[in-house]
Protein backbone atom coordinates (compact mmCIF):
# COMPACT_ATOMS: atom_id res chain seq x y z
CA UNK A 1 0.00 0.00 0.00
CA UNK A 2 1.04 3.26 -0.77
CA UNK A 3 -0.64 6.03 1.09
CA UNK A 4 0.45 8.89 2.41
CA UNK A 5 -1.46 11.27 4.90
CA UNK A 6 -0.59 14.75 6.27
CA UNK A 7 0.20 14.14 9.90
CA UNK A 8 -2.40 15.42 12.42
CA UNK A 9 -3.84 14.66 16.09
CA UNK A 10 -6.54 12.63 14.39
CA UNK A 11 -4.91 10.57 11.72
CA UNK A 12 -4.48 7.22 14.13
CA UNK A 13 -7.98 7.51 14.99
CA UNK A 14 -9.66 8.45 11.54
CA UNK A 15 -7.21 7.16 9.21
CA UNK A 16 -6.14 3.37 10.49
CA UNK A 17 -4.17 1.01 8.25
CA UNK A 18 -7.79 -0.06 7.77
CA UNK A 19 -9.22 2.75 6.32
CA UNK A 20 -6.31 4.24 4.40
CA UNK A 21 -6.72 0.56 2.55
CA UNK A 22 -10.33 1.05 1.85
CA UNK A 23 -9.61 4.74 0.93
CA UNK A 24 -6.52 2.95 -1.44
CA UNK A 25 -8.65 0.67 -3.53
CA UNK A 26 -11.70 3.31 -4.02
CA UNK A 27 -8.99 5.30 -5.43
CA UNK A 28 -7.03 2.61 -7.69
CA UNK A 29 -10.68 1.51 -8.70
CA UNK A 30 -12.29 4.36 -9.25
CA UNK A 31 -9.99 6.94 -9.59
CA UNK A 32 -9.21 6.73 -13.62
CA UNK A 33 -13.21 7.17 -14.54
CA UNK A 34 -13.40 10.18 -12.49
CA UNK A 35 -10.60 11.24 -14.45
CA UNK A 36 -12.10 10.34 -17.48
CA UNK A 37 -15.73 12.03 -16.85
CA UNK A 38 -13.73 15.39 -16.02
CA UNK A 39 -11.87 15.32 -19.10
CA UNK A 40 -15.26 14.72 -20.58
CA UNK A 41 -16.46 18.08 -18.78
CA UNK A 42 -13.35 19.87 -20.30
CA UNK A 43 -14.62 18.72 -23.56
CA UNK A 44 -18.00 19.40 -23.32
CA UNK A 45 -17.19 22.79 -22.23
CA UNK A 46 -15.40 23.90 -25.38
CA UNK A 47 -18.37 22.37 -27.50
CA UNK A 48 -20.39 25.06 -25.10
CA UNK A 49 -18.22 27.70 -25.83
CA UNK A 50 -18.54 27.20 -29.49
CA UNK A 51 -22.34 27.42 -29.33
CA UNK A 52 -23.29 23.93 -28.90
CA UNK A 53 -26.76 23.80 -26.78
CA UNK A 54 -27.67 20.97 -24.06
CA UNK A 55 -30.82 19.32 -24.89
CA UNK A 56 -32.51 15.57 -23.92
CA UNK A 57 -30.46 13.28 -25.44
CA UNK A 58 -32.11 10.90 -28.03
CA UNK A 59 -29.80 7.93 -26.62
CA UNK A 60 -31.30 7.75 -23.74
CA UNK A 61 -35.41 8.30 -24.73
CA UNK A 62 -35.77 5.16 -23.38
CA UNK A 63 -35.21 5.77 -19.93
CA UNK A 64 -37.13 8.79 -20.22
CA UNK A 65 -40.38 6.96 -21.97
CA UNK A 66 -40.59 4.05 -20.21
CA UNK A 67 -42.17 2.95 -16.37
CA UNK A 68 -39.91 2.31 -13.53
CA UNK A 69 -39.23 3.34 -10.21
CA UNK A 70 -36.86 4.12 -7.64
CA UNK A 71 -36.55 1.49 -4.57
CA UNK A 72 -38.44 2.27 -1.98
CA UNK A 73 -37.30 4.53 0.42
CA UNK A 74 -35.96 4.19 4.34
CA UNK A 75 -39.17 5.05 6.76
CA UNK A 76 -36.97 7.57 8.32
CA UNK A 77 -36.13 9.40 4.98
CA UNK A 78 -40.06 9.55 4.00
CA UNK A 79 -41.03 12.59 5.52
CA UNK A 80 -38.27 15.77 4.72
CA UNK A 81 -40.53 18.24 5.03
CA UNK A 82 -37.79 21.14 6.30
CA UNK A 83 -34.18 20.20 6.23
CA UNK A 84 -31.40 21.97 7.67
CA UNK A 85 -27.99 22.09 6.17
CA UNK A 86 -24.95 23.27 7.75
CA UNK A 87 -20.96 22.64 8.44
CA UNK A 88 -19.28 19.89 10.39
CA UNK A 89 -18.06 21.19 13.83
CA UNK A 90 -19.30 19.97 16.41
CA UNK A 91 -21.91 23.07 17.98
CA UNK A 92 -23.57 23.15 14.30
CA UNK A 93 -24.05 19.84 14.02
CA UNK A 94 -25.36 19.02 17.58
CA UNK A 95 -27.51 22.23 17.01
CA UNK A 96 -29.13 20.79 13.81
CA UNK A 97 -29.78 17.46 14.86
CA UNK A 98 -31.38 19.04 17.73
CA UNK A 99 -33.28 22.12 15.50
CA UNK A 100 -36.80 19.74 14.95
CA UNK A 101 -36.26 19.87 11.37
CA UNK A 102 -36.63 16.35 9.81
CA UNK A 103 -33.38 15.95 8.04
CA UNK A 104 -30.11 17.39 8.85
CA UNK A 105 -27.36 17.56 6.00
CA UNK A 106 -23.94 17.54 7.53
CA UNK A 107 -21.60 18.80 4.76
CA UNK A 108 -18.25 18.78 4.06
CA UNK A 109 -18.63 20.57 0.12
CA UNK A 110 -19.88 25.06 0.34
CA UNK A 111 -20.73 25.16 3.90
CA UNK A 112 -16.95 23.79 5.18
CA UNK A 113 -13.35 25.21 4.55
CA UNK A 114 -11.32 21.97 3.82
CA UNK A 115 -9.13 22.66 6.27
CA UNK A 116 -7.24 19.55 7.27
CA UNK A 117 -8.48 19.93 10.97
CA UNK A 118 -12.06 20.23 9.56
CA UNK A 119 -12.34 17.62 7.17
CA UNK A 120 -10.50 14.93 9.94
CA UNK A 121 -12.76 16.11 12.55
CA UNK A 122 -16.27 16.14 10.73
CA UNK A 123 -15.73 12.56 9.79
CA UNK A 124 -15.43 12.24 13.61
CA UNK A 125 -18.35 14.26 14.57
CA UNK A 126 -20.49 12.26 11.68
CA UNK A 127 -18.93 9.37 12.96
CA UNK A 128 -20.26 9.81 17.10
CA UNK A 129 -23.53 11.61 15.61
CA UNK A 130 -24.13 8.25 14.16
CA UNK A 131 -22.97 6.75 17.41
CA UNK A 132 -25.20 9.18 19.96
CA UNK A 133 -22.10 9.83 21.79
CA UNK A 134 -21.69 13.59 19.66
CA UNK A 135 -20.92 15.91 22.62
CA UNK A 136 -19.58 19.48 23.18
CA UNK A 137 -18.76 21.65 26.36
CA UNK A 138 -17.19 24.68 26.23
CA UNK A 139 -16.53 27.01 29.43
CA UNK A 140 -20.33 28.26 28.99
CA UNK A 141 -22.34 25.55 27.86
CA UNK A 142 -22.70 22.17 27.07
CA UNK A 143 -23.94 20.77 23.78
CA UNK A 144 -25.63 16.71 23.61
CA UNK A 145 -27.85 14.95 21.56
CA UNK A 146 -31.32 15.04 22.29
CA UNK A 147 -33.42 12.07 21.96
CA UNK A 148 -35.53 13.24 19.04
CA UNK A 149 -33.44 14.11 16.39
CA UNK A 150 -33.12 15.03 12.71
CA UNK A 151 -31.95 12.21 10.05
CA UNK A 152 -28.35 12.61 9.68
CA UNK A 153 -27.20 13.02 5.41
CA UNK A 154 -23.68 13.81 4.74
CA UNK A 155 -22.30 15.94 1.69
CA UNK A 156 -19.21 15.16 0.55
CA UNK A 157 -17.31 17.20 -1.92
CA UNK A 158 -17.43 17.17 -5.49
CA UNK A 159 -15.95 15.06 -8.30
CA UNK A 160 -13.42 17.94 -9.06
CA UNK A 161 -11.92 17.97 -6.23
CA UNK A 162 -9.07 16.44 -4.47
CA UNK A 163 -7.70 16.03 -0.61
CA UNK A 164 -4.38 17.02 -1.00
CA UNK A 165 -3.73 15.75 2.95
CA UNK A 166 -4.09 12.33 1.65
CA UNK A 167 -2.09 10.48 -1.65
CA UNK A 168 -2.37 7.57 -3.14
CA UNK A 169 0.65 5.84 -5.22
CA UNK A 170 1.61 9.52 -5.18
CA UNK A 171 -1.31 11.42 -6.15
CA UNK A 172 -3.79 13.07 -4.02
CA UNK A 173 -7.03 11.30 -3.45
CA UNK A 174 -10.80 12.00 -4.80
CA UNK A 175 -12.18 14.48 -2.43
CA UNK A 176 -15.34 12.72 -2.80
CA UNK A 177 -13.92 8.96 -2.10
CA UNK A 178 -12.36 10.22 0.45
CA UNK A 179 -15.14 11.73 2.02
CA UNK A 180 -17.46 9.04 1.12
CA UNK A 181 -15.04 5.84 1.84
CA UNK A 182 -14.16 7.31 5.81
CA UNK A 183 -17.87 7.88 6.28
CA UNK A 184 -19.01 4.24 5.14
CA UNK A 185 -16.10 3.25 7.17
CA UNK A 186 -16.60 4.89 10.03
CA UNK A 187 -20.48 5.60 10.25
CA UNK A 188 -22.24 3.17 7.81
CA UNK A 189 -22.77 0.02 10.19
CA UNK A 190 -23.53 2.19 13.54
CA UNK A 191 -26.06 3.97 11.16
CA UNK A 192 -27.80 0.69 10.44
CA UNK A 193 -27.49 -0.92 14.13
CA UNK A 194 -29.28 2.62 14.69
CA UNK A 195 -31.85 1.92 12.52
CA UNK A 196 -31.01 4.74 10.04
CA UNK A 197 -28.51 4.38 7.18
CA UNK A 198 -25.67 5.17 5.15
CA UNK A 199 -27.53 8.53 3.29
CA UNK A 200 -25.77 11.14 0.94
CA UNK A 201 -26.15 14.29 -0.15
CA UNK A 202 -24.74 13.85 -4.26
CA UNK A 203 -23.42 17.87 -5.26
CA UNK A 204 -22.42 19.10 -8.85
CA UNK A 205 -23.28 15.52 -11.06
CA UNK A 206 -23.06 16.95 -14.56
CA UNK A 207 -24.61 14.05 -16.45
CA UNK A 208 -25.83 10.54 -15.57
CA UNK A 209 -22.60 9.17 -16.20
CA UNK A 210 -21.16 10.68 -12.96
CA UNK A 211 -24.35 9.25 -11.05
CA UNK A 212 -23.37 5.60 -12.66
CA UNK A 213 -19.82 6.22 -11.40
CA UNK A 214 -21.23 6.92 -7.97
CA UNK A 215 -23.04 4.01 -8.06
CA UNK A 216 -20.78 1.51 -8.57
CA UNK A 217 -18.74 3.30 -6.26
CA UNK A 218 -22.15 2.83 -3.67
CA UNK A 219 -22.00 -1.07 -4.73
CA UNK A 220 -18.23 -1.92 -4.27
CA UNK A 221 -18.36 0.10 -0.98
CA UNK A 222 -21.70 -1.93 0.31
CA UNK A 223 -19.53 -5.29 -1.05
CA UNK A 224 -16.28 -4.42 0.52
CA UNK A 225 -17.78 -3.39 3.92
CA UNK A 226 -19.69 -6.55 4.02
CA UNK A 227 -23.15 -4.39 4.13
CA UNK A 228 -26.55 -5.09 2.24
CA UNK A 229 -26.42 -3.33 -1.08
CA UNK A 230 -28.85 -0.76 -1.30
CA UNK A 231 -28.08 0.47 2.32
CA UNK A 232 -26.81 3.46 0.92
CA UNK A 233 -29.63 6.06 -0.13
CA UNK A 234 -28.13 9.31 -1.79
CA UNK A 235 -30.02 12.29 -3.15
CA UNK A 236 -28.84 14.50 -5.89
CA UNK A 237 -28.63 18.01 -6.51
CA UNK A 238 -29.51 18.95 -9.44
CA UNK A 239 -27.07 22.23 -9.31
CA UNK A 240 -25.90 22.51 -12.59
CA UNK A 241 -27.80 23.08 -16.33
CA UNK A 242 -26.49 20.03 -17.86
CA UNK A 243 -27.90 17.80 -15.08
CA UNK A 244 -31.55 19.44 -15.81
CA UNK A 245 -31.29 17.62 -19.15
CA UNK A 246 -30.79 14.12 -17.33
CA UNK A 247 -32.88 13.73 -14.71
CA UNK A 248 -34.94 10.53 -15.26
CA UNK A 249 -31.21 9.17 -16.47
CA UNK A 250 -29.48 10.07 -12.91
CA UNK A 251 -32.51 8.57 -11.00
CA UNK A 252 -32.40 5.72 -13.18
CA UNK A 253 -28.44 4.77 -12.72
CA UNK A 254 -29.34 5.49 -8.52
CA UNK A 255 -32.29 3.73 -8.59
CA UNK A 256 -31.32 0.98 -6.15
CA UNK A 257 -29.90 3.60 -3.88
CA UNK A 258 -32.10 6.72 -4.71
CA UNK A 259 -33.94 9.01 -2.15
CA UNK A 260 -34.23 11.92 -4.89
CA UNK A 261 -33.48 15.00 -6.57
CA UNK A 262 -32.43 18.63 -4.75
CA UNK A 263 -33.27 21.84 -6.85
CA UNK A 264 -29.46 23.52 -5.83
CA UNK A 265 -30.97 26.77 -6.93
CA UNK A 266 -27.93 29.04 -6.03
CA UNK A 267 -25.10 26.36 -7.53
CA UNK A 268 -27.72 26.21 -10.78
CA UNK A 269 -27.34 29.56 -11.24
CA UNK A 270 -23.82 29.88 -10.83
CA UNK A 271 -23.68 26.68 -13.75
CA UNK A 272 -25.65 28.92 -15.96
CA UNK A 273 -23.22 31.60 -15.29
CA UNK A 274 -20.13 29.58 -16.12
CA UNK A 275 -21.51 27.13 -19.20
CA UNK A 276 -22.48 29.64 -21.17
CA UNK A 277 -20.19 32.19 -20.10
CA UNK A 278 -18.93 33.09 -23.18
CA UNK A 279 -22.17 33.93 -24.51
CA UNK A 280 -23.65 37.29 -23.88
CA UNK A 281 -27.30 36.36 -23.97
CA UNK A 282 -26.59 34.61 -20.98
CA UNK A 283 -25.82 37.51 -19.19
CA UNK A 284 -27.33 37.64 -15.70
CA UNK A 285 -29.06 40.62 -14.06
CA UNK A 286 -28.21 41.45 -10.58
CA UNK A 287 -28.21 38.46 -8.15
CA UNK A 288 -31.30 39.70 -5.89
CA UNK A 289 -32.88 39.88 -9.23
CA UNK A 290 -32.31 36.09 -10.22
CA UNK A 291 -35.58 34.77 -8.07
CA UNK A 292 -37.64 30.96 -8.04
CA UNK A 293 -40.08 32.74 -10.53
CA UNK A 294 -37.44 33.26 -13.26
CA UNK A 295 -38.79 31.52 -16.28
CA UNK A 296 -35.69 29.40 -16.14
CA UNK A 297 -35.40 28.65 -12.98
CA UNK A 298 -39.12 27.90 -12.32
CA UNK A 299 -38.79 25.23 -15.78
CA UNK A 300 -36.23 23.42 -13.72
CA UNK A 301 -38.32 23.05 -10.77
CA UNK A 302 -41.09 22.04 -12.04
CA UNK A 303 -39.61 19.56 -14.11
CA UNK A 304 -37.68 18.40 -11.33
CA UNK A 305 -40.90 17.41 -9.53
CA UNK A 306 -42.66 15.99 -12.17
CA UNK A 307 -39.80 13.70 -13.24
CA UNK A 308 -39.43 12.90 -9.11
CA UNK A 309 -42.90 11.98 -8.88
CA UNK A 310 -42.94 10.20 -11.91
CA UNK A 311 -40.46 7.72 -10.41
CA UNK A 312 -41.66 7.40 -6.52
CA UNK A 313 -38.56 9.80 -5.39
CA UNK A 314 -38.65 12.92 -3.03
CA UNK A 315 -38.43 15.99 -4.87
CA UNK A 316 -36.91 18.83 -2.50
CA UNK A 317 -36.80 22.38 -2.73
CA UNK A 318 -33.97 25.18 -2.64
CA UNK A 319 -32.37 26.94 0.30
CA UNK A 320 -33.64 29.85 2.68
CA UNK A 321 -30.63 31.78 3.26
CA UNK A 322 -31.74 34.33 5.52
CA UNK A 323 -30.67 34.30 8.76
CA UNK A 324 -33.13 36.37 11.13
CA UNK A 325 -31.65 39.27 13.39
CA UNK A 326 -34.17 39.83 16.21
CA UNK A 327 -32.12 43.35 16.65
CA UNK A 328 -33.83 44.25 13.29
CA UNK A 329 -37.29 43.50 13.58
CA UNK A 330 -38.49 45.16 10.65
CA UNK A 331 -35.59 43.58 8.23
CA UNK A 332 -36.42 40.21 9.45
CA UNK A 333 -40.39 40.91 9.41
CA UNK A 334 -40.12 41.37 5.63
CA UNK A 335 -37.68 38.49 4.72
CA UNK A 336 -39.74 36.11 6.73
CA UNK A 337 -42.65 37.36 4.26
CA UNK A 338 -40.53 36.46 1.30
CA UNK A 339 -39.65 33.03 2.92
CA UNK A 340 -42.95 32.47 3.62
CA UNK A 341 -44.22 33.24 -0.14
CA UNK A 342 -41.17 31.09 -1.42
CA UNK A 343 -41.79 27.93 0.47
CA UNK A 344 -45.74 28.31 -0.40
CA UNK A 345 -44.77 28.44 -3.68
CA UNK A 346 -42.70 25.24 -3.61
CA UNK A 347 -45.18 23.24 -1.11
CA UNK A 348 -48.25 23.89 -3.59
CA UNK A 349 -46.22 23.00 -6.62
CA UNK A 350 -45.64 19.52 -5.32
CA UNK A 351 -42.42 19.70 -3.35
CA UNK A 352 -42.00 17.11 -0.46
CA UNK A 353 -39.67 19.49 1.18
CA UNK A 354 -37.16 22.14 1.47
CA UNK A 355 -33.92 23.39 2.73
CA UNK A 356 -33.46 26.24 5.47
CA UNK A 357 -29.86 27.89 6.54
CA UNK A 358 -30.60 28.37 10.19
CA UNK A 359 -32.79 26.76 12.68
CA UNK A 360 -35.07 29.94 13.25
CA UNK A 361 -36.48 29.25 9.75
CA UNK A 362 -37.63 25.63 10.83
CA UNK A 363 -41.65 26.60 12.39
CA UNK A 364 -41.63 29.41 9.78
CA UNK A 365 -41.13 27.07 6.70
CA UNK A 366 -42.73 24.39 8.36
CA UNK A 367 -45.91 25.79 8.63
CA UNK A 368 -46.17 26.10 4.64
CA UNK A 369 -45.27 22.86 4.57
CA UNK A 370 -47.68 21.25 6.85
CA UNK A 371 -50.42 23.47 5.59
CA UNK A 372 -49.92 21.53 1.99
CA UNK A 373 -49.36 18.19 3.61
CA UNK A 374 -51.11 17.83 6.76
CA UNK A 375 -50.12 14.84 8.18
CA UNK A 376 -49.16 13.22 5.00
CA UNK A 377 -45.02 12.33 4.97
CA UNK A 378 -44.95 13.61 1.29
CA UNK A 379 -46.95 14.54 -1.97
CA UNK A 380 -44.82 11.85 -3.79
CA UNK A 381 -48.50 10.52 -5.60
CA UNK A 382 -49.37 13.88 -6.76
CA UNK A 383 -48.28 13.62 -10.43
CA UNK A 384 -47.70 17.09 -12.20
CA UNK A 385 -48.71 15.46 -15.36
CA UNK A 386 -49.67 19.35 -16.54
CA UNK A 387 -45.98 19.78 -16.51
CA UNK A 388 -44.34 20.21 -20.12
CA UNK A 389 -40.93 21.78 -19.94
CA UNK A 390 -38.68 22.05 -23.76
CA UNK A 391 -35.35 22.48 -23.87
CA UNK A 392 -36.13 26.13 -25.24
CA UNK A 393 -37.43 26.54 -21.22
CA UNK A 394 -34.39 25.37 -19.27
CA UNK A 395 -32.15 27.79 -21.53
CA UNK A 396 -34.83 30.92 -21.60
CA UNK A 397 -31.71 32.81 -19.06
CA UNK A 398 -32.66 35.77 -21.47
CA UNK A 399 -36.30 36.36 -20.20
CA UNK A 400 -35.28 36.78 -16.84
CA UNK A 401 -36.05 40.27 -15.36
CA UNK A 402 -34.03 42.44 -13.77
CA UNK A 403 -30.94 44.77 -14.26
CA UNK A 404 -27.06 45.26 -13.77
CA UNK A 405 -26.61 48.06 -11.26
CA UNK A 406 -24.07 49.91 -9.41
CA UNK A 407 -25.25 48.01 -5.85
CA UNK A 408 -25.27 44.91 -7.52
CA UNK A 409 -21.52 45.12 -8.27
CA UNK A 410 -20.55 46.08 -5.33
CA UNK A 411 -22.37 43.33 -3.34
CA UNK A 412 -20.98 41.02 -5.67
CA UNK A 413 -17.41 42.33 -4.87
CA UNK A 414 -18.17 42.81 -1.36
CA UNK A 415 -19.76 39.33 -0.49
CA UNK A 416 -17.17 37.84 -2.25
CA UNK A 417 -13.99 39.55 -0.80
CA UNK A 418 -16.14 38.62 2.72
CA UNK A 419 -16.94 35.09 1.65
CA UNK A 420 -13.05 34.01 0.73
CA UNK A 421 -11.39 35.46 3.97
CA UNK A 422 -13.87 33.61 5.97
CA UNK A 423 -13.06 30.47 4.09
CA UNK A 424 -9.26 31.07 4.12
CA UNK A 425 -9.85 30.79 8.18
CA UNK A 426 -11.83 28.21 8.08
CA UNK A 427 -15.13 29.08 8.13
CA UNK A 428 -16.91 27.79 5.16
CA UNK A 429 -20.57 29.42 5.79
CA UNK A 430 -20.66 32.86 6.86
CA UNK A 431 -23.34 35.03 7.90
CA UNK A 432 -22.88 38.41 5.86
CA UNK A 433 -25.58 41.11 5.97
CA UNK A 434 -28.47 38.66 7.54
CA UNK A 435 -27.80 35.42 4.62
CA UNK A 436 -25.86 32.53 4.90
CA UNK A 437 -23.22 32.66 2.35
CA UNK A 438 -21.66 29.18 1.09
CA UNK A 439 -19.11 28.64 -1.29
CA UNK A 440 -21.74 28.50 -4.25
CA UNK A 441 -23.55 32.30 -3.54
CA UNK A 442 -19.60 33.14 -3.39
CA UNK A 443 -19.53 31.50 -7.11
CA UNK A 444 -22.22 33.06 -8.48
CA UNK A 445 -20.68 36.67 -7.48
CA UNK A 446 -17.87 36.62 -8.68
CA UNK A 447 -19.15 34.55 -12.53
CA UNK A 448 -21.35 37.32 -12.29
CA UNK A 449 -18.77 40.09 -12.21
CA UNK A 450 -16.51 37.97 -15.00
CA UNK A 451 -19.56 38.02 -17.49
CA UNK A 452 -20.37 41.30 -16.79
CA UNK A 453 -16.83 42.86 -17.59
CA UNK A 454 -15.91 40.83 -20.10
CA UNK A 455 -19.12 41.44 -22.45
CA UNK A 456 -18.71 45.35 -21.46
CA UNK A 457 -22.75 44.99 -19.84
CA UNK A 458 -23.93 48.70 -19.42
CA UNK A 459 -25.09 49.54 -15.78
CA UNK A 460 -28.57 50.98 -15.35
CA UNK A 461 -27.04 54.47 -15.30
CA UNK A 462 -25.61 53.70 -18.52
CA UNK A 463 -21.71 52.98 -17.56
CA UNK A 464 -20.04 50.14 -19.37
CA UNK A 465 -18.69 47.91 -16.93
CA UNK A 466 -14.77 47.52 -17.30
CA UNK A 467 -11.72 46.49 -15.71
CA UNK A 468 -10.97 49.55 -14.12
CA UNK A 469 -14.53 49.53 -12.87
CA UNK A 470 -13.84 46.67 -11.34
CA UNK A 471 -10.74 47.59 -9.77
CA UNK A 472 -11.66 50.41 -8.68
CA UNK A 473 -14.96 48.92 -6.67
CA UNK A 474 -12.73 46.55 -5.21
CA UNK A 475 -10.42 48.74 -3.64
CA UNK A 476 -13.05 51.05 -2.26
CA UNK A 477 -15.01 48.01 -1.12
CA UNK A 478 -11.67 47.05 0.91
CA UNK A 479 -11.40 50.35 2.26
CA UNK A 480 -15.12 50.31 3.55
CA UNK A 481 -13.96 46.65 5.21
CA UNK A 482 -10.73 48.15 6.44
CA UNK A 483 -12.77 50.82 8.04
CA UNK A 484 -15.17 48.63 9.76
CA UNK A 485 -12.62 45.57 11.06
CA UNK A 486 -9.28 47.76 11.31
CA UNK A 487 -6.05 47.26 9.85
CA UNK A 488 -5.51 44.06 12.31
CA UNK A 489 -8.32 42.63 10.91
CA UNK A 490 -7.27 42.66 7.56
CA UNK A 491 -4.29 41.07 7.82
CA UNK A 492 -5.87 38.45 10.39
CA UNK A 493 -8.84 37.86 7.73
CA UNK A 494 -6.48 37.18 4.94
CA UNK A 495 -7.68 39.91 3.01
CA UNK A 496 -5.09 40.22 0.66
CA UNK A 497 -4.79 37.04 -0.58
CA UNK A 498 -8.55 37.27 -0.90
CA UNK A 499 -8.30 39.81 -3.40
CA UNK A 500 -5.51 38.31 -5.25
CA UNK A 501 -8.15 34.87 -5.92
CA UNK A 502 -11.00 37.23 -6.74
CA UNK A 503 -8.92 39.46 -9.02
CA UNK A 504 -7.85 36.25 -10.69
CA UNK A 505 -11.39 34.40 -11.02
CA UNK A 506 -12.95 37.70 -12.49
CA UNK A 507 -9.58 39.27 -14.64
CA UNK A 508 -8.81 36.22 -16.39
CA UNK A 509 -9.21 36.30 -19.59
CA UNK A 510 -11.08 32.66 -19.43
CA UNK A 511 -13.37 31.29 -16.70
CA UNK A 512 -11.42 29.32 -14.37
CA UNK A 513 -14.23 26.42 -13.53
CA UNK A 514 -14.56 26.88 -9.89
CA UNK A 515 -13.43 29.06 -7.19
CA UNK A 516 -12.59 26.86 -4.81
CA UNK A 517 -9.48 25.33 -7.08
CA UNK A 518 -7.29 28.23 -6.59
CA UNK A 519 -8.22 29.47 -2.90
CA UNK A 520 -7.49 25.62 -2.18
CA UNK A 521 -3.90 25.73 -2.56
CA UNK A 522 -3.57 28.39 -0.30
CA UNK A 523 -5.44 26.25 2.93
Amino acid sequence: MTARTTSHPLTGEILPDEALTFLTLLQREFGPRREALLAARDERQARLDAGERPDFSADTASIRESDWQIAPVPKDLLDRRVEITGPVDAKMMINALNSGARVFMADFEDASSPTWSNMLEGQRNVRDAHLGTLRLETEAKTYSLGDERATLVMRPRGWHLTEKHCEIDGEPISASLFDFGLLMFHAARPALDAGTGPYFYLPKLETHLEARLWNDVFVYAQEWLRLPVGSIKATVLIETITAAFEMDEILFELRDHSSGLNAGRWDYIFSVAKKFARHPEFVLPDRADVGMTAPFMRAYTELMIATCHRRGAHAIGGMAAFIPNRKEPDVTENALAKVRIDKRREAEDGCDGTWVAHPDLIPVVMAEFDAVLGNEPNQISRLRDDVAVSAADLLAVDRTEGSITEAGLRTNVEISLRYLSSWLTGTGAAAIHNLMEDTATAEISRAQVWQWRTHHSTLADGRSITDQMVVAVIDEELAAIAAEIGPEGLIAGRYAEAREIFEETVLSPDFLPFLTEPAYERL
